[in-house]
């Protein structure tokens, strides 16, 4: 017996993953979605709160899952005492395989998911793809809602033939479906790569794309999706970026978590400025700028303390070239703020820069922005 497909979507605690909760739960009720949040235990109150108001806006329970797989034991903790105190790094990224990618497949086991992932359409990343085949990737903020090794298997050369053949079921309008025809006849190349191919296509027709990829899933694959005759993202033609998010969470009432909210910070010699947190996770995340340190020490004391407890004396630090401890000397706060002040100055000015290197300059100094979910 086959089983039934289940639909699923992992809630961060940050702004993507809690909109798009509400965004797929307010226009597709049929998909009957499971929401589950993988708490390490060392989350901002403000996630929690986050949470509390999904549910209720919901109108149903987020799931929680704990690596540890014990209930009384913090998982955080759990892991850091198996791997001998030895810290998470951008390196070494253990919190993210014990914390969040075991439970969660452990919480979908062998069953056939659709994993619904909050990446907007103004941003261009992949985030995690499950390498068990029993777990499909959708991104419903995207234009094109497929994942890459989907996209790999349908414009690849060898089945061009195949992929011409479904839009001529699928397109009516004449002149259309010859300019796509064409597009579709030609073969990847240096000079149209997969990248731009797909972009030429989705072009040409959102909607016709989605259900002509639904297609060859269904008759060419074991995607999970092979097994669902009626997906309805496959109309879905919208294009979410960070704004809609915003709006999204807001009109509903759940609110934007307070950490994204920006405070007046004031340093030496008259440097003013706004800092926030940038992401959900830890709080003590390692992928975090300096100046988010500067204000979870300044707005958190309490954690900002507890996370310097971690690194201890046997040399562990949560950034490479600098302790907490050596973090929060006053000097050191006040060229922070100076930093971060003057690289948003700049930033201002080049936003509306017609020269691309002024952007590139600016983008070299982003922190990772993996985990922003």
């Amino acid at each position: 017996m086959n089983k039934q497909v289940r639909h699923v979507i992992g809630i961060s605690g940050g702004k993507d993953s809690s909109a798009l909760a509400i965004y797929l739960n307010d226009l597709y009720p049929e998909l009957k979605l499971e929401y589950y949040f993988c708490d390490t235990g060392k989350e901002l109150t403000e996630t929690y709160d986050l949470i509390r108001n999904l549910e209720i806006y919901l109108g149903c329970s987020v799931e929680k899952l704990k690596g540890s797989g014990d209930s009384h034991k913090n998982p955080f903790d759990h892991f850091l005492e198996i791997y001998g105190g030895f810290l998470p790094s951008a390196t070494t990224r253990w919190c993210t395989k014990k914390l969040k990618l075991d439970p969660f497949e452990k919480y979908v086991g062998d069953d056939p998911v659709i994993s619904y992932v909050g990446i907007r359409g103004d941003e261009d990343r992949e985030g995690y793809i499950s390498t068990k085949s029993n777990i499909q990737s959708i991104f419903p903020y995207r234009k094109n809602i497929w994942s890459q090794d989907v996209i790999k298997k349908v414009l690849a050369n060898d089945v061009i033939e195949i992929i011409g053949k479904f839009y001529e079921d699928q397109v009516q309008d004449e002149e259309r479906l010859k300019r796509i025809k064409e597009l579709v006849a030609r073969p990847l190349s240096m000079s149209l790569d997969r990248d731009l191919k797909l972009d030429l296509l989705l072009n040409l027709g959102i909607r016709d794309f989605n259900y002509v990829v639904h297609r060859f899933i269904k008759e060419f694959t074991e995607y999970p999706l092979a097994k669902v005759d009626h997906f309805p993202l496959l109309d879905n033609e919208e294009n979410i970026v960070r704004d809609d998010v915003f709006q999204i969470l807001e009109e509903s009432g759940v609110g934007v978590p307070a950490y994204y909210k920006a405070s007046e910070f004031n340093g030496n010699d008259g440097v003013t400025g706004t800092y926030a947190r940038s992401r959900s996770g830890c709080f003590f995340c390692f992928f975090q700028q300096k100046i988010e340190w500067v204000w979870l020490y300044e707005k958190h004391p309490e954690l900002y303390t507890k996370a310097m407890a971690y690194e201890g004396g046997d040399g562990y630090t949560w950034m490479d070239n600098e302790s907490l401890t050596d973090l929060i000397k006053p000097d050191r706060i006040a060229q922070v703020k100076a930093d971060y002040a003057a690289k948003e100055k700049r930033r201002e000015a080049n936003n509306s820069s017609p020269y691309l290197l002024d952007r590139i300059e600016e983008a070299e100094g982003e922190g990772c922005a993996a985990c922003f979910i």
